[in-house]
């Protein structure tokens, strides 16, 4: 067995430390220098020179009023001084949400709003070139000459190590595609590719700091989980994890994007609910509008229920392996009358073991992707762990120095 030290070299003792202040600030909104170096645990003129130096470089703020500025939630931990917080004004990361039929972007800083506001947006296309070739005409409406990085959430399974779409059944392109290299046509900075349902995980929690352990599932043109655990994202030798949609349903003959029959999603994803809706009434209208103005009318027709009741089942053993009794359901099942989402909570809570003894809470929340893609563009690009090696972070540190602060001319070239 081979002996390793683990004894922390100055530099990467340095990076936890400005994770640490940094992860601070992001749970806590603001906070004094004395506030953070006692709760990082570090010496006062340590968290100081640390707080200077990403003053100086833009990461953090002062704030002018801070006797107005204290949230009466935040623990008051030392004498109150001049707040800190994470830049609010400065649009440092490019954040892009390629979805099936459309893709969105914004501008934002470290300090990104809780709430999605998407600034731009077009119909995904089919091909890269086209793609890329409208991400460059939409982005000239947006600031990006101080741009540190460019943030792509992305649906399928995604190698997020390696920057590439191993599998996407409703967006095939982009398996071949290099979305890196695309973007990387358009701005001399790191691009970073994150799987869709992980954004929304690590949004939720930027949301709501408290929150640190869940399994987080989102209903959408497809259905797919991610999960918290001690805060921060659960991840797998394979870049599989939550992969809840693709769980056989029994009895269930539709194909699925995947080249599977009988997935979950083709009965609850957005386009396999309208597909039911439709069946069951052939000569009804078939529009999304008509399913909410059905079920609130009539209730939960029979087809819906066993919908629900496959995926509850499918939902509480993924909360029995993970030893979770925190779920969160996110995305189009929740613009359904309330009755669905409360009856799916009711499904999940049958098949969950922990709900024999003890409690498994099922909440609903909005979708929050823009934050989660800020968050992780801080986590990985940013102040990266020691140990984390993503290939686009490593070549920009080679290129810029020690410090990820690259400073260079970032409009679409």
């Amino acid at each position: 067995m081979v002996n390793l030290s683990y004894g922390a070299i100055p530099s990467s003792l340095r990076r936890t430390n400005e994770r640490n202040l940094i992860g601070l600030l992001m749970r806590l909104g603001s906070a004094s220098r004395a506030e953070l170096a006692k709760a990082a645990g570090v010496s006062p003129p340590t968290a100081g020179k640390i707080t200077n130096d990403l003053l100086a470089t833009g990461v953090l703020e002062e704030l002018d009023a801070p006797e107005t500025a204290q949230s009466d939630e935040r623990p008051r931990l030392g004498r109150p001084g001049r707040l800190l917080r994470l830049n609010t004004t400065t649009a440092r990361f490019l954040a892009i949400e390629l979805d099936v039929g459309e893709t969105r972007m914004a501008a934002l800083p470290l300090a990104a709003p809780a709430e999605d506001n998407w600034a731009v947006a077009f119909d995904t296309p089919d091909k890269p070139s086209d793609w890329q070739r409208q991400i460059k005409s939409a982005a000239r409406k947006l600031p990006c000459d101080a741009l540190w990085g460019v943030l792509v959430s992305v649906p399928g399974i995604v190698d997020e190590n390696a920057g590439k779409v191993l599998y996407s059944p409703n967006l095939h392109w982009t398996e071949k595609a290099d979305l890196p290299a695309l973007l990387g046509q358009l701005w001399n900075v790191p691009i970073l590719l994150v799987q869709e349902i992980r954004a929304l995980a690590l949004g939720l929690m930027a949301a709501n700091p408290k929150e640190t352990n869940f399994l987080l599932v989102d209903f959408g043109q497809g259905v797919g989980g991610a999960i918290i655990e001690g805060g921060r994202l659960f991840s797998n030798p394979l870049p599989l994890n939550g992969e809840v949609g693709h769980a056989p349903v029994l009895g269930n003959n539709r194909r699925c994007g995947c080249g599977a029959t009988g997935c979950l999603e083709t009965l609850v994803s957005r386009n396999g609910l309208l597909r039911s809706f439709a069946e069951a009434n052939p000569h009804g209208p078939r529009s999304w509008a008509a399913l909410c103005e059905h079920v609130e009318r009539y209730g939960i027709p029979k087809w819906l229920e066993a919908a629900l009741e496959s995926a509850g089942a499918v939902i509480a053993n993924a909360l029995n392996v993970l030893g979770l009794r925190r779920l969160v359901i996110t995305g189009c099942i929740t613009e359904l009358p309330p009755i669905v989402t409360v009856r799916l909570a009711e499904f999940v809570k049958a098949g969950a073991l922990w709900a024999r003894f003890g409690e498994v809470h099922v909440s609903v929340a909005k979708r929050h992707r823009a934050a989660g893609l800020v968050a992780a563009g801080i986590d990985r690009l940013l102040v990266p762990a020691p140990h984390y090696h993503h290939g686009q972070q490593a070549a920009a540190r080679r290129q810029w120095g020690k410090r990820f602060i690259p400073g260079i001319p970032t409009q679409p070239s």
